[in-house]
């Protein structure tokens, strides 16, 4: 008699726009469990200078400009770990949404780490919208 299949479990996206971009310092293509990459995409949002690293909040009518990757939920637990959610010393810094991206003509619904306004205040805005380009990276 065959085993029941079980339901397999639609992939999980995330929208990186920051260090986790192919070239950043935080380079997600080098975690594991390996992500998929899925396509370049932009959201609609502003994206500010914190230093090292960026931050974007949502909404207006600007485009930030990321990666879409599809990850399996281990990846998506040191995801959070990278972003202070969760773990032993967790931070409100940012905040996990899940939002509409589309990449190459579909319609996909994505996690993205959005910067508590707060964080954002008097942060110099990357009006490209680009942090790579703002960093002088260069993607691999």
């Amino acid at each position: 008699m065959p085993e029941p299949s079980s339901p397999v479990a639609a992939p999980r996206h995330v929208f990186v726009y920051g260090t986790l971009r192919r070239g950043g310092s935080n380079d997600i293509t080098r975690l594991s469990p390996a992500p998929r990459w899925v396509g370049f995409a932009q959201v609609s949002g502003m994206l500010f200078h914190l230093g090292a690293y960026p931050g974007m909040t949502l909404g207006g009518d600007r485009p930030v400009h990321g990666e879409v990757y599809a990850i399996e939920p281990a990846l998506e637990t040191v995801l959070d770990a990278i972003e202070g959610l969760g773990g032993n010393h967790p931070t409100d810094e940012y905040r996990k949404r899940e939002i509409a991206v589309t990449v190459e003509g579909q319609a996909l619904s994505c996690l993205v780490y959005e910067i508590h306004p707060r964080y954002a205040q008097g942060a110099r805005q990357i009006e490209h919208g680009d942090w790579l380009r703002a960093v002088g990276a260069t993607p691999i």
